[in-house]
């Protein structure tokens, strides 16, 4: 059992991810913001951060900094529902987080989280 933190501030989105890796054996954080994402990544080590790049506070670009920052090999998986910030998402973090475009399958999603917690 992994833990994750998902950052998302899409109620329902949220919700939808938390339930569907809880379902998978997770041990799952779910926060609405990026400042709250940002003070627990602070207080405790996570498996694994999935993160919305828009969001208040703190956006997923600089809450994947500091989460790099602090567990330099923690696996990042964002999401976003806008094409260019996929794109330039993975030029400006590194070649190793994942982007994923919404809309999206959870499946994808919970597929994705399983790679990226094996390698």
């Amino acid at each position: 059992m992994a833990r994750i933190l998902v950052a998302e501030d899409d109620d329902a989105m949220r919700q939808f991810l938390a339930v569907a890796l809880a379902r998978s054996g997770h041990d799952v954080v779910a926060v609405g913001d990026g400042d709250s994402a940002s003070r627990n990544i602070a207080q405790d080590d996570y498996d694994l951060l999935l993160a919305d790049i828009r969001m208040p506070g703190i956006d997923g670009l600089a809450l994947a900094r500091a989460a790099r920052d602090r567990q330099p090999l923690l696996p990042i998986l964002l999401i976003t529902g806008y094409a260019a910030e996929a794109l330039s998402a993975r030029d400006l973090i590194d070649r190793d987080v994942r982007v994923f475009s919404k809309p999206f399958h959870l499946h994808e999603i919970v597929r994705q989280v399983t790679h990226l917690l094996a390698a």
